[in-house]
């Protein structure tokens, strides 16, 4: 039994060590196990932190043992992304250039997740400086999709999908700027949740501290698992305030009731959607209804405008404030994506960027007029199955390609909103997957729909890889 306690999710595990059926020791010999059996055919764990890991195992199972009150997560692996700040390990950001930088803390919401007792025993890869929807750096290497290693495993939190997917890690966190939770939870059939800005307490030791302002309102930190169970465990646990972030906000994680009236849209913005996406849509939709939920077709608002403000400022300020930095550390492949970005969208200039401010509070005025109405929405992750590899590398028109099917993702990250992500099942060989967006602070009801869809179309992973 011991060697297959990594098929377990971290809910069940946390339940295991606390009634003594298994010890926190057994359950992290069996993910290390698993990392040396299936990492080296996919490469998404960078680092094993096994025996400082194994010291806090063991202290985990003395707790149990004399029995001492012991946190929601005590003794579960946990995986952290390498752009996250964990105390004694490099936070690289998939750079040659800081392969030894090292923080003297953990990052806020690790900090808490430590409290609860999980225990952070490996790294996880991403792109250069996660700016890629693809995972793969001149640090680490490339991260293979398990499902298919032909197509992307997504990026940037990819190497946290692919570990999660595989059974390498039963729990992680990744960050979202651009889809960086959701389009790898969507290419290896995993699950995520997006929360609100300010909702998880964010913050680095390791050079640039402070972000320029796309990155401040746009990018969030959260929990990644195989189960909505899981999401909903790790994120109650990493939301407590922190001073180092401004921008938390001390919000309560459960809302008052609202109608169970969900807008279903499988093309958002009219401009085409894969028949295998919309097949998944319609069935996390059917799942719904039968959980009581009231399902409306309905297009959603302004969803090619926020695709639009979401790329232009976004390529406006790497142009302006993050190229210059990554310009003499980052790898050529991460160089060529981000200039075929800007020759797709061509940065701005300061009154164009300045603007482009204005009319994204249009935009949240009308999402959050509609969120009146339909509270919860539910769509795909991308309209496209998951681009093979080096497909956003080739032209200006693939990235176009890219961020129009990512459209309903983007929107999410310019407007701050919660987000949860749900796996429904395979299509064409690969994991097919929906998103429920819902109102700022309403992650509890994302987590609720989301859950509910997987009580109906069950758990697809781990799987070995293919």
């Amino acid at each position: 039994m011991a060697d297959e306690l990594w098929r377990h999710g971290a809910s069940e595990l946390a339940t295991m060590i606390r009634e003594r059926q298994v010890r926190a020791r057994e359950v992290l010999e069996a993910h290390l196990s698993r990392i040396e059996q299936v990492n080296p055919k996919l490469n998404a764990v960078t680092v094993v932190l096994g025996d400082e890991a194994m010291a806090a195992a063991e202290v985990a199972d003395r707790a149990v043992e004399a029995g001492e009150p012991l946190g929601a997560l005590h003794g579960v692996p946990l995986s952290v992304k390498e752009n996250i700040d964990l105390a004694g390990s490099a936070t690289t950001q998939g750079l040659v250039a800081m392969a030894e930088a090292i923080p003297p803390l953990d990052a806020p919401h690790i900090a808490q997740l430590r409290a609860a007792g999980a225990i952070p025993f490996a790294r996880t890869n991403l792109p250069d400086f996660g700016l890629r929807w693809h995972t793969d750096n001149a640090l680490r290497g490339a991260t293979k999709n398990p499902w298919d290693a032909r197509v992307t495993p997504g990026g940037s939190s990819g190497g946290e999908a692919v570990a999660l997917a595989t059974g390498m890690t039963p729990l992680g966190v990744g960050n979202d700027y651009g889809g960086s939770l959701r389009w790898p939870s969507q290419c290896n059939g995993t699950a995520a949740l997006k929360p609100t800005l300010g909702r998880v307490p964010a913050g680095s030791a390791v050079a640039p501290e402070d972000l320029p302002i796309t990155l401040q309102l746009f990018a969030v930190e959260g929990p990644m698992a195989r189960s909505v169970r899981d999401l909903r465990l790790g994120f109650t646990h990493m939301t407590a305030p922190d001073p180092r972030d401004p921008w938390y906000t001390p919000a309560p994680l459960q809302g008052p009731p609202v109608p169970k009236r969900v807008a279903v849209c499988a093309d958002p913005g009219g401009t085409g959607v894969a028949p295998g996406v919309a097949a998944g849509v319609q069935k996390a939709a059917e799942a719904l209804r039968d959980a009581g939920y009231e399902t409306v077709e309905v297009d959603l608002p302004l969803i090619t405008e926020a695709r639009d403000l979401w790329a232009r400022v976004v390529l406006t300020e790497v142009n302006a404030a993050l190229l210059p930095l990554l310009g003499d550390v980052a790898g050529a492949d991460a160089l060529r994506f981000l200039s075929l970005g800007m020759e797709a969208v061509p940065p701005g200039d300061f009154g164009t960027y300045v603007s482009a401010f204005v009319e994204r509070q249009g935009i949240a005025r009308a999402w959050a007029q509609f969120h009146a109405e339909y509270p919860l929405v539910l769509g795909p992750v991308s309209t496209a199955q998951p681009f093979e590899v080096g497909y956003d590398l080739t032209t200006a028109e693939a990235v176009t390609a890219i961020v129009n099917n990512l459209r309903l993702v983007l929107a999410g990250n310019l407007l701050g909103l919660p987000v949860a992500v749900v796996p429904v099942g395979e299509s064409d060989g690969l994991p097919q997957g929906v998103q429920v967006i819902g109102g700022r602070y309403r992650e509890d009801l994302c987590l609720d729909a989301a859950e509910a869809i997987e009580e109906r179309v069950g758990v697809i992973t781990p799987i070995d890889p293919r």
